[in-house]
């Protein structure tokens, strides 16, 4: 039997805010995240223009002193969003959801790249004697998973997704079906990551896929004729998902419904997108097909929207492919990556909280920085303000390196 699957809970860490009401607000208020490289001071780097997560207190969100020191930075994020999304959520393990039907589906695109630099260096400096005991859990990318499953009492499924840029959506995804075909009851799930690194600044900006912008404001501007490559940024988006009568019954609260997922390939190459856009258009219409879409839907779509010259085209190419024309051009579209940057492995999870907000208060964040109309990208990207609209039906899309396509689609409950 198949069951509806809800959202009951948020949690984020994000360059624009580190609760979920912050990252709203500087959503609708259309704040930029992007900031100059803090920390690298004395490091020679080919892009210095980064989204960064600001004055972040581990301690704060929830984790001992003890443990900061054994976990990568990406993995403090993953935990303090999951706190915030499991106490937003109300669940808690042997009381109101049994430990051995609640899961974690939390995944990383690149996992602790910190780690791995700090122990190489160590490795290649004084022998691989000197390497730590806790280096191969403290880079792994599943760990985060693990960390959160242990500190929530969480038995049941747990599988953690890495498909680089698509991880946080193919992770809710793959949640949502894990529930919906009963393996589990409620699933804490999304992405997260910090990579703002000289290592991987390094490896991006030379296969040139970084801005080459020199100012905040022109750095990150996605369907933009000015568009010249993505911003890197950190942070984590962690949500709770549900079945709907076990959310009913104890009376939570329910952001959107999750409604239709799609998940396709590429296979055309290991970085750029398919140019005719087939593939990525396939996973949009398969998740707005099962989501029981229509053209009376108002529909908004969080765009991937990196602000890549071959991404964003590619994307314009897939929307029109999945919706059709004219279903296309009535669909409001934005790029939230214009605000928080390119979060890899977690810019999912946040970009899916954002679409279930603007579901629930109908309210549609805008793409900000947008100037310079490009002929090849032609829709309504809402440009630099919010609007107020009744969404009744909103897709996430999120495309990753190796050809991966996922969308996600939610809608008002």
């Amino acid at each position: 039997m198949e069951r509806r699957v809800v959202i009951t809970g948020l949690g984020a860490i994000c360059p624009v805010g580190n609760t979920v009401a912050d990252f709203w607000e500087s959503l609708k208020a259309g704040k930029s995240g992007l900031n100059f490289i803090q920390g690298y001071d004395d490091v020679d780097l080919p892009v210095r223009i980064v989204a960064q997560v600001k004055d972040f207190d581990p301690i704060a969100n929830g984790l001992e002193r003890a443990d900061v020191r054994k976990m990568d930075l990406y993995c403090q994020y993953a935990i303090a969003a999951a706190n915030q999304a499991v106490k937003d959520s109300g669940l808690v393990s042997g009381e109101n959801i049994e430990p051995g039907r609640f899961g974690v589906y939390v995944g990383s695109g690149i996992g602790g790249i910190s780690a791995f630099v700090r122990e190489t260096g160590k490795y290649l400096e004084e022998g691989a004697r000197r390497i730590s005991p806790l280096f191969i859990p403290t880079m792994i990318a599943n760990i985060a998973s693990g960390n959160i499953a242990i500190r929530h009492k969480a038995e049941g499924p747990c599988l953690p997704v890495v498909t680089a840029c698509a991880t946080g959506t193919h992770s809710v995804g793959e949640a949502y079906h894990a529930i919906k075909f009963g393996f589990a009851d409620a699933i804490i799930t999304g992405g997260a990551e910090a990579a703002v690194h000289p290592l991987a600044i390094g490896g991006f900006a030379n296969s040139r896929a970084l801005t080459n912008a020199e100012t905040l404001e022109d750095a990150c501007t996605p369907f933009d004729a000015r568009r010249s490559g993505f911003t890197m940024a950190d942070g984590a988006g962690v949500l709770v998902l549900e079945e709907y009568e076990h959310a009913v019954k104890r009376g939570a609260t329910i952001y959107a419904e999750v409604a239709g997922y799609g998940n396709t390939c590429d296979a055309h190459h290991y970085t750029a997108p398919r140019p005719d856009g087939i593939p990525a258009s396939k996973a949009i219409r398969m998740a707005l097909d099962e989501a029981g879409y229509t053209s009376a839907d108002t529909l908004y779509i969080n765009a991937h929207g990196t602000s890549t010259p071959l991404n964003d085209k590619t994307e314009t190419y897939a929307i029109k492919l999945a919706l059709g024309e004219e279903d296309a051009r009535r669909a409001l579209i934005s790029s939230t990556k214009s605000m928080t940057g390119h979060m890899l492995g977690a810019a999912g999870g946040i970009e899916l909280i954002a679409t279930a907000l603007a579901v629930k208060h109908g309210i549609v964040p805008p793409t900000i920085n947008y100037r310079e109309p490009d002929p090849e990208c032609d829709l309504n990207y809402v440009p630099n303000k919010a609007v107020e609209v009744n969404v009744t039906m909103a897709a996430s899309n999120s495309l990753g390196f190796g050809g991966h396509n996922a969308c996600v689609v939610l809608k008002k409950v």
